[in-house]
């Protein structure tokens, strides 16, 4: 049994949120499947939004917030999988503009082949990261199988008034992301042995931040509609937010923040293969992208950046907020009227 110099992203085809069902795979399972009809009223977002997670109204000032993530190794240490795959779960319920109260975990592991101290090791450092969100890490669900996997189940609060879907937002608003995108850059090169350790540093960094920031936007009426960037890159989740409300969104590429280094990378072809798969999927809604832009538009992200959709006159309240709480974001774009593409890129 493996113990010492174990790579866990041996383990993995995709890593992280690159596992992720393709899109349109996806959307083929959704829509011929009858699963997810619902009829409840106290089900106040539900599957047919496409959102971060399901809310569930419980009284006049309480609804529920649950979500599930979880994935296959996107780093070698166990410790720090744990670390992103909790922060990665964590952050759908800061999505929702909601407060995160207690998670459940889920666990697969090969343990005739992978020794169980490394799944403790995963286990500690989820452990660690929901001790910064301030919750309990309550209990959990383990299978043994072929195929190390993690992640959490997660229940959160928030104000029935107050919830931040994916589709609020409205014509004019300003579109801000607050993290840096090339996560999926940065674990492919990882995961070919390819990466430097500042660069890994970078990684963790990005990754390991939690999105408490949704939390409190989740408050203010200005801000119409958040969502996370995740494994669809953040051309999908934009497309996402665009469609939802009627819209379409217009981004410059050189306002996307970037990872450090990740372009050094990108010039090597060292980047996910799901970022073709992201780009196949969404192409024909998209208008404007040159040659290798596609990568940062579609790189997998795990535990990605909020998509945070405001008000142009509520910009600079925002941007204050945002220093009270010693957080940065990134405008990138705005939205628009619906014109005949979804996303143009300039």
């Amino acid at each position: 049994m493996e113990t010492q110099a174990t790579r866990l992203t041996e383990w993995s085809e995709g890593s992280g949120c690159g596992c992720k069902i393709a899109p349109v795979i996806l959307d083929q399972i959704l829509t011929s499947s009858n699963s997810f009809s619902q009829t409840d009223p106290n089900l106040l977002v539900g599957n047919s939004g496409k959102d971060d997670a399901a809310v569930y109204q419980v009284s006049e000032d309480i609804a529920i917030i649950n979500t599930v993530d979880f994935f296959t190794p996107i780093v070698d240490d166990p410790f720090d999988f744990g670390r992103i795959a909790a922060a990665n779960a964590i952050s759908d319920v800061y999505a929702m503009g909601g407060k995160p109260i207690f998670a459940n975990a889920i666990l697969s592991w090969p343990v005739e082949k992978l020794a169980p101290e490394l799944a403790a090791k995963v286990l500690e450092g989820a452990k660690s990261i929901c001790k910064t969100a301030g919750i309990e890490l309550a209990g959990g669900h383990s299978i043994a199988a072929k195929d190390p996997i993690f992640g959490l189940s997660v229940n959160g609060i928030v104000h029935p008034r107050k919830i931040k879907t994916n589709k609020g937002a409205k014509a004019e608003d300003l579109i801000f992301l607050t993290k840096p995108l090339g996560i999926g850059v940065l674990a492919t090169a990882l995961k070919r042995q390819k990466i430097k350790e500042t660069d890994y540093l970078n990684l963790l960094d990005t990754a390991c931040r939690l999105n408490q920031i949704g939390a409190v936007l989740g408050n203010h009426e200005e801000v119409h509609a958040m969502t996370d960037v995740t494994g669809f890159g953040l051309l999908g989740h934009l497309i996402e937010m665009a469609e939802g409300a009627g819209l379409s969104a217009e981004i410059e590429i050189e306002r996307l923040p970037l990872i450090e280094g990740i372009q050094d990378y990108i010039n090597q072809f060292i980047f996910p293969d799901n970022t073709y798969r992201n780009w196949n999927a969404f192409n024909s809604k998209t208008e404007g992208v040159k040659g290798m832009d596609l990568v940062k538009l579609c790189d997998p992200q795990t535990s990605g950046g909020l998509l945070i959709a405001v008000a142009p006159e509520n910009q600079t309240w925002f941007e204050n907020t945002l220093q009270a709480e010693n957080q940065v974001a990134w405008e990138i774009g705005k939205f628009s009227e619906k014109l005949d593409f979804t996303v143009k890129v300039s």
